[in-house]
This record gives C-alpha cells, structure tokens and sequence, in this order.
C-alpha cells in the first residue's frame, strides 16, 4: 500500500489536474472525458419479431426486451414485402414499453428504399442488414433524412442500426462505424457471417472471435457504443444462449440480438452487472476517492492494483447500471429483472 501509494505521488499515476479528465457525476472522483462516447445505452436486448405475423407483433412489446425489431427482411416473404410495410407501421405507431425499431431489406434488394417509407416520430431507428460499405449507409442516411422531413422531423433524429454479416462487412468495420452520426452502434448476424465464409457454427464460438473483436475495436475507434451480439438459432437451448451472450460480454459487447421471448431474460441478465460487480465498482469508487485525498492517484484494494484505467472501467459498470435503471423505470412491468441488483 505504501509502495502504491508513493508511486502515485511521483507520478506513477496521473495527476488531478490532468488535460484529458473531467468532473464525473461522483463527488472527487475524475474520469476521461470520452467515456461518455462508450458507456452503453442500457439496451441489452433486442427482440426481432416478423412484421407479417400479427399475433407475435401483438406479443413481441409486452416480452420485457428493451429494443423490439419488427422484420421486413428475412421473415418476410417476397410475395408479402410491400404489404407488410403497412402492417409494420400501424404496429409502431400503438403504445409501447420497448424501443421500436425496423429492419428493412438489404442495399442489395429493390425493396430498402420503399421500406423506408415506414419512418416517423414513431420509430425509434432503422436497422440495415448485410452492411458492408460506408456508402451503403451514407445512401440509407439521405433517404432516411428526405423521408424526416417529410414527417416534419428533425433530420437525424432515427437512429441507423447496420448489422455487419459477411466478410466484407467485418474488413470494413471501422469504416461502417464512423459513416454517419445516425450510428450509434454496430450490430453482428453470426448466421450470415458463419454461412459467407463456411464456417462451422459450434457452440463454443470460437469461430466468431476475429469478428467480435473487429466490432468492438472499431466501435470504440470511431467513438460510438460497444456492438450488439449476435442471435442464436437454436432458441430451446437456454444453455447455448447463455454461453453465447457471455462470450460476446467478454468480447465487449453490450446486448444482443434475439429470436424468441424466452431469450430476453437470459440476454438482460448477463448485460446486467451482477451485485458482486456493482458491489467491487462501488468500492473502487469509494478507494480512490480517499486516495486522491491523501494525494495519491493508486491504491490496492483486496490484493488488487488499482489506478485511473480501473478507477474508469468502475465508473462505467456504475454509470450502465443507472442508465438500465432509467430505461427500467420508464416500463415498470418489466424491471424486476434489473431492480434487485441496482437497490
């Protein structure tokens, strides 16, 4: 401790009046100045529902995901498309407690511009499939803009949601992620990338780990949130699901992408920090205030190093959990699943 603590006043860590930090919302504690540009949103699950199937669309908003995306693409025959578009747009525009998105066809189709006739207030962003180059995205940004003005909205208000799934597409991440400032985070479809290069799918995922953390590094290169992960198929195999959503959590990811409701409480418990997280956050917290005080910016705590980048990693396990907590707040039938770990 004592080490510490001196390495701290040579300047071992950084000092309190440093360019790049800046005042958090924690009374004495400092944080870099970017990190608000990484701190996840709180939406840990988003829940794909096929727009053409009335019954789910009804049941998708009430399974307690925190995103909902009702499909145009894959779940959607060729012979239903454009009157789906219809249905999709009624859907959104009821009351909901989930945030709304749609995923509309691929660049590639005849369909995508046409599909973006389902944007309004009522929307909460566009999810783009298949994403591979920045153009691709630019071109769905001028749409997405032409059709805001249309319904009297302020240009750039929705948000662009691209799922990176082919080869090309993770080459081409970082460029995806900086295209437009509708972007606030990138999307992974494992089942398009695994069929694009022939992998193998197992159940350990070890095939997906270059992608992963393609996604993640230029998620945080071009200053927007962590991606979301990945679906999984096999939708009766909680097991597998939970395996897969720790192996993205590890990776750096903040949600992930479901296909069936049972999904959802799996997906939020593993996005959420754990009491024991919260807990050692916490004492971080609380650690370096005192440290600073006594004028020293490192300290161990319980056999641990800790210095400003743990100190950072702490505040953002804090700042997720108030963030899940408001988005929770804002649909009280559905926080239990978060609530016993934020009290």
């Amino acid at each position: 401790m004592q080490k510490a603590a001196a390495a701290g006043r040579r300047g071992l860590g950084r000092t309190l009046n440093t360019p790049e930090l800046t005042n958090s919302g924690l009374p004495g504690v400092l944080e870099y100045s970017s990190m608000a540009k990484s701190t996840p949103a709180g939406l840990r699950s988003y829940l794909f529902a096929p727009g053409n199937h009335a019954r789910k669309v009804e049941k998708v908003f009430g399974a307690g995901a925190d995103a909902v995306i009702l499909d145009l693409e894959d779940a959607v025959a060729l012979s239903e498309k454009e009157s789906t578009r219809a249905l999709v747009l009624a859907a959104m525009k009821q009351p909901r407690r989930a945030r709304g998105y749609v995923r509309i066809n691929g660049f590639d189709t005849r369909f995508w511009m046409a599909d973006l006739e389902v944007v309004g207030p009522w929307l909460d962003g566009i999810v783009m499939p298949k994403a591979e180059t920045a153009e691709q995205l630019r071109a769905v940004d001028v749409r997405m803009s032409q059709m805001e003005r249309r319904a009297g909205m302020k240009e750039g208000t929705l948000e662009l949601l691209p799922i990176v799934e082919t080869a090309k597409g993770v080459e081409n991440a970082t460029a995806l992620a900086g295209a437009s400032g509708r972007i606030r985070r990138l999307a992974f479809g494992g089942g398009d990338y695994t069929h694009d290069l022939d992998l193998i799918w197992t159940r350990q995922e070890h095939e997906l780990a270059y992608a992963r953390a393609r996604l993640t590094h230029a998620s945080r290169v071009a200053g927007i949130e962590p991606p979301i992960d990945t679906v999984v198929l096999q939708v009766k195999d909680t097991p597998r699901f939970k395996l897969s959503a720790l192996n993205g959590r590890r990776m750096g990811f903040q949600g992930k992408l479901c296909i069936h409701p049972d999904q959802v409480q799996p997906c939020n418990e593993i996005f959420t920090p754990g009491p024991e997280e919260i807990a050692q956050a916490r004492a971080v917290v609380a650690a370096f205030q005192a440290a600073e005080a006594a004028g020293s910016a490192a300290l161990e705590l319980n056999g641990v190093f800790v210095d400003y980048p743990i100190l950072y990693k702490a505040q953002r396990v804090l700042a997720l959990v108030e963030r899940i907590a408001a988005n929770a707040a804002a649909r009280p039938a559905v926080a239990a699943d978060v609530s016993s770990n934020i009290s």
